[in-house]
């Protein structure tokens, strides 16, 4: 279950206490940030890729409704189905019917839409068993965990944690030797798993790209288990939002060029596969049924208004590993299903402003989210914008607004600006010159109480730079 977004500021509390969820971060930033920095070093011609892939992205987005249409006529060409959701809850009416009965094994592959859209618990409600194919996503599954990253879903646990969880859950597979190296870890999910790709009715993926030429649906993976879920059950489900879409596979490539380098440092994932409709008379595997559900959940209302370059996020999760907040952090402590720089704006946008408040205000704008984002989504401004919507709608509290509407005041009379801050600056060098920092200090107990604040040096930036010229 996703945590309340309402409890943000104590769960970020916690995380930072949170020892083994500190080392473990701190493991993975240093991975994901090194590794990207050497890849994109490695293509010189990155950032001519990344104004093109931008430019792709925009001309689909100005005409998703032609692209949609064409996708569609191209999936049921190839006989399979497609299924529109307005909504969450229409998104799982619709998978729960192409299920089918109860009683069902459902594969699932690793998929944000289908954790947006709470299709596991749908399902499982629905009397379904629900199988995490992808190792992090049966980590976490395991665990009864949600992701706390998009694209690695279990970074927050350690090896010694995998360990342990795996030996006790399954025991009752006969495995009962305790593993700790990781290559034996990998090899017992692997076992474990094997049985259920054999006897599973249904498997459900995500989608990283739609292409409307073909009808075809994209995965990006690391693992094989992605194919396995799709090509073994007789029917597969592909769960994907509206701007999931690419008109040709040529932009398909163009977008693959950033995605893994920007994600996990690779030139290339190490499957990038593609499925068009069901099996065909000639072909080896694949499922008799193929179903695509299309799911909107609020992204049409996005396009054209001043979040509309969030459409172009491919989840990549740059911002993420970039974050110093998140980095700190970690994902459950957002609440909902995206954390980060981009779950900062999504969220809000999804679940309402007045549910995620605190997560705009989660962020030190240093802007590095936005100069990684291989799709050039301006982060801070939209975090920025979703501040200032909080201030418009008075979903803060009265003493902040006080203070911003003082500050703003103020600070639009430069003579007097300059005068309050040279006495206060004055005071407080003063008062805070023999220990040269303050521990406590009224109406900035936020820092001093995790920090110290440094005591200025008695005289404004202003004051001293005229005293230089």
């Amino acid at each position: 279950m996703q945590r309340s977004t309402s409890e943000f500021k104590h769960q970020a509390e916690v995380a930072l206490q949170d020892v083994t969820l500190q080392r473990a971060m701190a493991k993975a930033k240093g991975g994901f940030v090194d590794k990207r920095r050497v890849a994109v070093a490695r293509l010189p011609e990155f950032e001519q890729i990344r104004a093109e892939a931008k430019a792709i992205k925009e001309h689909t987005l100005a005409h998703l409704d032609y692209y949609l249409d064409q996708f569609e006529r191209k999936v049921l060409e190839s006989g399979g189905q497609v299924h529109w959701a307005r909504t969450a809850e229409q998104a799982c009416s619709a998978v729960l019917a192409i299920i089918g009965g109860s009683g069902k094994q459902v594969l699932k592959g690793k998929s944000m839409v289908s954790e947006e859209i709470g299709l596991n618990a749908a399902m499982e409600r629905a009397g379904h068993t629900v199988v995490e194919t992808d190792l992090g996503e049966y980590i976490i599954q395991l665990a009864d965990e949600p992701p706390s990253h998009i694209i690695a879903p279990a970074v927050h646990k350690t090896r010694d944690q995998i360990t342990a969880l795996f030996h006790a859950e399954h025991e009752k597979y006969g495995l009962t030797e305790l593993v700790t190296e990781t290559e034996d870890i990998v090899n017992e999910a692997r076992q474990v798993l094997r049985t259920k790709f054999l006897s599973s009715d249904v498997g459900i993926t995500g989608a990283n790209f739609l292409i409307a030429e073909t009808g075809s649906t994209v995965i990006v993976t690391n693992e094989g288990n992605g194919d396995l879920t799709q090509i073994l059950p007789r029917i597969h489900i592909v769960t994907a939002s509206i701007e999931k879409v690419v008109p040709s596979l040529d932009d398909m490539t163009v977008l693959l060029r950033l995605l893994a380098r920007s994600a996990t440092g690779q030139e290339m994932s190490s499957y990038n596969t593609l499925s068009t409709g069901p099996r065909r008379a000639d072909d080896q595997d694949g499922p008799e049924e193929f179903h695509v559900v299309i799911v909107d959940n609020g992204r049409s209302e996005m396009l054209g208004n001043e979040f509309h370059d969030m459409l172009r996020c491919i989840r990549c999760g740059a911002c993420l590993n970039h974050c110093p907040v998140y980095s700190a952090i970690g994902g459950h402590a957002y609440g909902w299903v995206y954390p980060g720089p981009m779950g900062s704006v999504l969220t809000p946008l999804m679940i309402g402003l007045e549910n995620a408040r605190d997560l705009p205000n989660a962020c030190t704008l240093n802007g590095r989210c936005g100069e990684v984002c291989p799709m050039s989504i301006p982060l801070p401004d939209m975090l920025r914008t979703l501040r200032f919507k909080e201030h418009e709608r008075k979903l803060s509290n009265a003493r902040a607004r006080w203070a911003l509407k003082a500050w703003g005041w103020l600070a639009q009379r430069p003579g007097l600006y300059q005068a309050v801050t040279g006495v206060m600056t004055a005071v407080l060098g003063r008062i805070g010159a023999r220990a040269g920092r303050f521990r406590s200090l009224p109406l900035a107990s936020g820092w001093t109480q995790v920090r110290d604040l440094p005591a200025p040096q008695g005289a404004t930036f202003q004051r001293l730079w005229r005293k230089r010229q």
